[in-house]
């Protein structure tokens, strides 16, 4: 036999002997490897069941609104600029480019909504449908084209229709009006595209004014629930699975999540919802007066113990608050038998009431309570 092939069979016959010390080793010590087989002695303790119990219920709403959430995209074309050495007559000399040429470019953006009817109203934030050309509904894992039914910039609700061929599954409407801070909060949408996104947080504040561009004129719920772009128009929902507000803004330097997001009350959407369905635009009242601030000073000179109420610092001629004898001085202290505490809650309570209604108004003047009718029309 060659010398070259004697050590073969020793060698091969020593590998697997090596392999199986090494089979044997492996097994053997699986649990130290891979942790330990047995049950973790926390499982059923007494002292994290509540937490355990909590836990359920957050997979409880979970599962409740898989097909009540939907995810929402957009196409919209826009004008690009053209290259810039197009606008070098040098440039266009040499290689005949037109001056001023647009290009048409497709761009799409996400957004959430949620459902409100089994026929398949659905409700979103105005700016994730503004100005777009299509815009799609992905229900579970079906898409729809939908129909915007109506938008309101001022409070950034949209109402859509999509026709599905089948009853939906609606979402649960809670009381706005009875939130309060230290309460659950439970986001749910497609942040960044990521489908059903589920976050957990409490509510930090409730009647936060002063947050956008809006002038004080509408109040936010502020949470700590983790809102990133895309969540826009997603609902805000208790631990019962209540939808008590909509989804609309972060506050950040970044782009990103910093712990503050906004949502608009559920309550204040369901009267602006109501008149999409019923007109497709809103309606706002008006009575045409300008309100300025009402100084502890000026109060004390018109006998006012605080500065609780809406001086006058203005009053459009011919309009309702003309004709109803308003004047330029006066301190509106309530409407309708709400007292006024300040402009912004003048402001909702013309802005809710409905056209035509007459509001009983007293109003401070020469010192002394006058009360006065005033009749609304539409804001122009």
């Amino acid at each position: 036999m060659n010398n070259r092939f004697k050590y073969i069979i020793p060698v091969i016959l020593a590998g697997v002997a090596v392999l199986t010390l090494n089979t044997f080793s492996c097994s053997k010590n699986q649990s130290s490897l891979f942790g330990d087989m047995d049950q973790s002695p926390l499982k059923g303790n007494d002292a994290n069941k509540y937490a355990v119990q909590m836990q359920e219920a957050f997979i409880q709403v979970s599962d409740l609104y898989r097909e009540r959430v939907v995810s929402i995209t957009t196409e919209q074309t826009v004008q690009m600029p053209q290259h810039p050495f197009y606008d070098d007559p040098f440039f266009r000399q040499f290689f005949g480019a037109p001056k001023n040429r647009q290009r048409e470019r497709k761009r799409t953006g996400l957004g959430t909504g949620f459902i409100l009817s089994e026929d398949g109203y659905i409700c979103t934030n105005h700016h994730v449908i503004a100005k777009v050309d299509k815009v799609t509904v992905k229900v579970d894992d079906e898409t729809f084209d939908a129909k915007v039914v109506g938008s309101d910039p001022r409070t950034d609700i949209a109402l859509l229709k999509i026709d599905v061929g089948k009853k939906l599954k609606p979402v649960f409407i809670g009381d706005s009006d009875n939130v309060q801070v230290g309460d659950w909060a439970i986001a749910i949408g497609n942040p960044f595209g990521l489908d059903r996104t589920f976050t957990v947080g409490v509510i930090s504040a409730t009647g936060r004014r002063d947050v956008d561009m809006m002038g004080g004129s509408q109040s936010h719920i502020q949470t700590d629930a983790s809102i990133n772009p895309g969540n826009s128009g997603g609902p805000l929902i208790n631990i019962n699975g209540e939808v008590i507000g909509i989804n609309r803004m972060i506050y950040s330097s970044s782009g990103g999540y910093m712990g503050i997001g906004f949502a608009i009350p559920m309550n204040t959407a369901k009267s602006i919802l109501e008149q999409l369905k019923e007109t497709g635009k809103i309606k706002r009242g008006f009575i045409g007066v300008q309100i300025v601030p009402l100084t502890e000073e000026y109060a004390r000179e018109r006998g006012l113990d605080d500065t609780s109420g809406a001086l006058v610092g203005g009053v459009m001629e011919d309009s309702p608050a003309d004709k109803g004898g308003i004047k330029v001085g006066d301190v509106i202290l309530s409407v309708k038998g709400k007292e006024i505490e300040s402009f912004e809650t003048l402001l909702d309570i013309v802005g809710k009431a409905k056209i035509g209604e007459t509001l009983k108004i007293v109003v401070w003047r020469n010192k002394s309570r006058v009360t006065l009718y005033v009749t609304v029309k539409e804001r122009p």
